[in-house]
């Protein structure tokens, strides 16, 4: 992957920064994209004072016109895209009866609608090169339902089908469209469930007065670990491999 270009949304994340580290230290020049600019601009400037190329490219994918400038200056200041990695995405808890409207329309418009915006701004220009390898990260709650989850589950499923879908229509110009789905990895994200020092635990036990298995390989992912992932899927060796879901759960919800 060495010399390749990427666009990584979601950069200022636990498993996007985790994402551009990995790919940056392959020798992939990175369009790091998140619309918290600050946090963007601190993990990359951290992240690049050890020599790896990456642009910081503060965006909010929900905007269709802001997606379309910024994939326009992650080209213009490193080429032509390789690799596109989707992210982004939000966590909005609750029951479904009483789930706000707003946040229903915030999950969807930042983890589809941002997938959609940002997918189809990249792979116009894959096409003309007739090459190009796409990754979406979904999440192992795509198929399998959790309590208090319905929106994120069902936006996840959708970034998936979408991506998916969209890896059938373009295969005739050799661009591969895959997705990871990670089950509980350690990031803020996950963190921000708990209510006290026990939720790790409890995590990897598993709940069942809410129908959650535990995590049969007894941790939790590193975001390193859902990186590596994404990054095989990237790269050559998985040359022959397109529309697959690979799951990086520990187990979790038993290969669903």
């Amino acid at each position: 992957m060495d010399g390749r270009t990427a666009l990584v949304t979601g950069a200022a994340g636990g498993i996007g920064t985790a994402i551009v580290r990995t790919l940056a230290t392959a020798g992939v020049r990175v369009a790091a994209v998140d619309r918290d600019a600050r946090e963007l601009l601190d993990v990359t400037a951290k992240l690049s004072a050890g020599g790896l190329d990456i642009a910081p490219l503060p965006a909010d994918i929900t905007d269709e016109d802001a997606v379309r400038r910024v994939v326009d200056e992650a080209e213009h200041r490193l080429g032509p895209l390789d690799h596109l990695v989707n992210a982004a995405g939000i966590l909005r808890l609750g029951p479904v009866r009483g789930y706000r409207t707003q946040d229903w329309a915030d999950t969807f418009a930042v983890n589809t609608t941002g997938v959609f915006h940002v997918t189809r701004a990249v792979v116009d220009r894959m096409i003309a090169r007739r090459s190009g390898a796409i990754v979406t990260v979904a999440s192992n709650a795509a198929r399998t339902p959790r309590s208090e989850m319905a929106a994120y589950a069902a936006s996840k499923a959708a970034a998936a089908q979408f991506t998916k879908s969209l890896g059938v229509e373009v295969a005739r110009y050799g661009i591969r469209c895959n997705v990871v789905a990670p089950g509980s990895t350690d990031t803020p994200m996950l963190s921000s469930m708990w209510r006290d020092e026990s939720g790790r635990q409890a995590t990897i036990d598993g709940s069942p007065s809410a129908f959650k298995l535990g995590i049969p390989l007894g941790k939790i992912a590193r975001p390193e670990d859902v990186a590596a992932a994404v990054a095989f899927l990237l790269s050559d060796d998985a040359g022959h491999i397109t529309l697959h879901d690979l799951t990086v759960d520990g187990g979790a919800t038993l290969g669903a």
